[in-house]
């Protein structure tokens, strides 16, 4: 397998704290996000730790932000990131690589609100969402895409647990943010104005993704290739039959004990996602040329806010190269 060389730039790590030393041979450190989605199943399975041979730590995040910040200052070696932090990090030039696409975002993330019936009701109102997230991006988008400036909406930047607790006090007028807080919201009066299918077709495709730092990945390639297949065996199984995964399952038990999603909940949110398994990693359409256009699209659009500036190419922030040993 060839791997890329490290890029010289520290920047991000730099601004963050510094690089830490990485981890030890047998140890893998992977920061994770409360999502409703297939690989759930072999982190509650214990089917990681087995397949590495690694001694594996779990570290529970609130955002794709948070991530970003934890695999810069070396606190954790793999990561689960939405496209828009992902980006961002590229685009300082933090050293890692995409290297499984969970997959495309569409009604698992939206933005619902409250006594709002148009999107010109949204100025003036309280908005919150995860900066620098996925979410973050698709409501920038749609506030584009309906000719409103994010300075005509009192954009608040909170994590999902806490967007929970302000919308039951009444807090805020609406969120826009991913399952299972999206579905507490719904499931309290909450109405989607537009959802991150709404989004990508107005030219703001999202997703979701593990990363891994390039450091890690030279050192210890073979336990990033057993993570990676691990990963694709989990998203093969639910693709394979879906319907096999409803609320009575097993799946859906070991889901809702993970996320706190209701076992009721988990089949509709998986439905959320337009996941894909092992062998489409390997396609143009996610881990070749796609992802790093679609991750240049983003960077493009984040320098027009003003928040990132953007490469003219992004592929060296792309590896197919694991997925393509696991599937050997």
């Amino acid at each position: 397998m060839i791997l890329r060389n490290l890029p010289a730039s520290f920047a991000l790590a730099t601004l963050l704290g510094g690089i830490a030393m990485p981890a030890l041979a047998d140890s893998l450190r992977i920061g994770w996000q409360q999502i409703v989605e297939p690989s759930r199943i072999p982190q509650a399975d214990g089917t990681y730790e087995t397949a590495t041979g690694a001694d594996v730590e779990w570290h529970l995040f609130g955002g794709g932000a948070d991530v970003i910040a934890a695999i810069a200052a070396g606190s954790i070696d793999i990561g689960y990131v939405g496209s828009s932090p992902l980006t961002a990090a590229a685009s300082q030039d933090l050293p890692i690589e995409t290297i499984y696409i969970v997959g495309n975002i569409a009604e698992a993330e939206a933005l619902a609100v409250k006594d709002i019936d148009t999107p010109e009701d949204l100025k003036g109102r309280k908005i919150a969402t995860p900066f620098v997230s996925t979410a973050h991006y698709s409501l920038l988008t749609a506030l584009d895409h309906w000719g409103i400036a994010p300075t005509e909406v009192n954009l608040l930047n909170l994590r999902p647990q806490e967007i929970a607790a302000a919308w039951e006090r009444g807090d805020i007028d609406g969120a826009y943010i991913w399952d299972p807080v999206l579905n507490q919201i719904k499931a309290s009066g909450g109405t989607v104005l537009a959802d991150s299918a709404d989004v990508a077709e107005w030219g703001g495709p999202t997703f979701d993704a593990w990363i891994v730092r390039k450091d890690y990945a030279e050192e210890h390639p073979e336990i990033v290739t057993a993570f990676v297949r691990v990963t694709g065996e989990a998203a093969d199984a639910y693709l394979a039959d879906p319907s096999a995964w409803d609320e009575t399952s097993e799946q859906a038990g070991k889901i809702a004990e993970l996320t706190g999603a209701p076992a009721s909940d988990v089949p509709a949110l998986l439905k959320g996602y337009a996941f894909a398994g092992l062998e489409e990693q390997t396609s143009d359409a996610f881990l070749g040329s796609a992802s790093a256009e679609a991750i240049r699209a983003t960077a493009n659009f984040l320098q027009d806010q003003g928040s990132a500036t953007a490469k003219d190419d992004y592929s060296a922030f792309v590896n197919p190269g694991f997925a393509e040993a696991a599937l050997k």
